[in-house]
């Protein structure tokens, strides 16, 4: 029977890496992950929160790992159990809150794009989601809208602006998906669910956002980490077997 190396985690990235965007996994991924955890303690690090990881990843999501991060670990479960939270509102304060999202759904009003939807902006415990398109779209528009982005730049465009007006409070803007950006305090990306993970020596991360600016580049830079940059379900499941399960095999 295949062992856990002690001190050993690996941490996975949604959307991009265990599925596609904003699709549900795959069964083979499922039953890949779970042979991965019979050698690897497995945690999965989300920027959604934990009702939308569940719909991609299944209901018993955070029984299913070991560790489940969502919001960037500032909704923590190991084991099945909630172990921390962290509230934006508590932070900042309603008035800040207010004046940053009024300000940010301005913007998109007078933002000249070929489609808008509903839902610009999603309120999450530790972070606000903002996506000019809306979070109403269909997955057409999604695909679409992620085309029209990457010519006309229109969510870093904005996050300059956002960098610019909010200056004082000290905030992240990381890109992740097709459609959105977060919105949180400096230190509250993905490196912020490390602080868990005290009693691992060897922590490997792997996402598909790795670049600067993508949702997953703090923590696949951070000195904490080996990290992976992947381009599929996949290729995280070649990855993962060349570095986790085809040792196991060699040492049988």
């Amino acid at each position: 029977m295949a062992m856990r190396k002690p001190g050993l985690i690996a941490l996975f990235d949604v959307d991009g890496t265990l599925t596609a965007p904003r699709k549900v996994v795959t069964p083979k991924m499922l039953d890949f992950m779970q042979k991965l955890r019979e050698v690897v303690t497995v945690g999965i690090v989300g920027g959604s929160d934990l009702v939308k990881i569940s719909e991609q990843l299944g209901k018993t999501v955070i029984d299913d790992y070991d560790y489940v991060f969502s919001e960037n670990g500032l909704v923590a479960h190991k084991d099945g159990k909630l172990i921390g939270t962290q509230s934006l509102k508590s932070l900042l304060g309603e008035e800040i809150l207010k004046e940053l999202i009024n300000f940010t759904l301005h913007y998109i009003a007078d933002l000249d794009i070929p489609l808008k939807r509903g839902t610009f902006i999603e309120f999450r415990s530790g972070m606000l989601n903002v996506s000019p398109i809306g979070r109403n779209c269909s997955q057409e528009e999604r695909v679409e809208f992620e085309k029209y982005d990457k010519v006309h730049n229109i969510r870093s465009k904005m996050i300059s602006v956002l960098r610019v007006k909010f200056a004082h409070l000290n905030l992240t803007y990381s890109i992740g998906g097709q459609i959105s950006f977060d919105v949180f305090p400096n230190g509250w990306d993905k490196t912020y669910c490390l602080r868990y993970l005290g009693d691992f020596q060897e922590i490997h991360f792997f996402g598909d956002k790795t670049y600067k600016g993508g949702n997953d580049y703090e923590i696949y830079e951070s000195d904490r980490t080996v990290g992976h940059t992947v381009t599929s379900p996949e290729d995280t499941e070649e990855q993962c077997t060349d570095l986790f399960l085809a040792k196991q095999v060699g040492d049988l």
